[in-house]
Parts: C-alpha cells; structure tokens; sequence
C-alpha cells in the first residue's frame, strides 16, 4: 500500500470512492467531483488530503485534515483540525484508516495543531471504534453524532 498526498488529477478516482460508499450505505454526502475537489482536494483550509492506493494505483481510502474555522458545520473549536476518514468497502479493516492516520498525525504535529475532532454519525459504530483504536477520545454528543478528539501526545 503506498500512502501519498492527494492531487487534483486524483479529483475522479476519489469521487468514485465516495460514490461506491453512497451505493453500499456508508455515506450520506456528497460525493460528486465538484463537492471533492472543494471539500477534499483543493480545499484552502485543507493541513492535508492523504490517499491510500494499492500497487495497480486504485485508491483504498483517503484521509482529509482541515482547519476549523468560525462558523463551522460541526462546532469543532477554531484551533482545532477537523477530520474525515473514507474507506472503501473493499479494502475495510485493512489498515488503510491506520496509515492514513499516520501521515495526518504527522501534519497536524508538523503545523501545530494539538487536537484533532472527527464528527461521528451516531449509528456508525464502525467509525466510533476506528477512531478509538486510533487514540480519539469522545468528548461530546450532538443529537446526530458522536464527536471524539484527538490530543497531541506530550513531547
């Protein structure tokens, strides 16, 4: 598996992604090529969009870090990155989420961020537990969602 940043030619393969995870249930969003490139790709907040991809280049899964903003949809603190993670269907519990983690991890250590919140559908308990096993903690509940955070582990 190689784990490398997303680029604007990646703007088709990733919509793909998303919309094989909108055929099997496991997404509500978005997954057009517009709402990529802006939301993903080409986003001006974005820290890092991380893609896995297997040795034929077909893309496992991508990773998305963002800064938080005033007035974001989620309420996650301005100093704080927000998260996504996107895995297809085909290449679940591969390791895919834990390398892609990996590299974010290291960009948000590498810009200053000290926490990370991932914004959890409250039915996805696929999601909840990946993100534990990663380190994320619950920290509140909204009436949709599940919101766990990451903290920089100490020095």
């Amino acid at each position: 598996m190689k784990v490398r940043e997303a680029t604007s030619s990646d703007v088709d393969a990733v919509s793909e992604l998303l919309e094989n995870l909108v055929a099997a249930g496991k997404r509500t969003m978005p997954a057009d090529i517009d709402y990529v490139r802006e939301h993903y790709v080409d986003n001006p907040l974005s820290i890092c969009c991380t893609l896995a991809e297997d040795d034929d280049g077909i893309i496992l899964g991508f990773q998305s870090l963002i800064r938080a903003v005033d007035g974001n949809p989620y309420g996650t603190p301005v100093v704080w990155g927000i998260i996504g993670t996107h895995v297809s269907p085909d290449a679940a519990r591969g390791g895919v989420g834990t390398r892609l983690f990996a590299a974010s991890e290291q960009a948000a250590i590498s810009t200053g961020l000290t926490k990370i919140e991932a914004f959890i559908g409250n039915a996805n308990a696929v999601a909840q537990a990946y993100y534990e096993r990663i380190g994320f903690k619950t920290y509140r509940h909204t009436e949709t969602a599940v919101c766990k955070v990451w903290t920089r582990p100490e020095s």
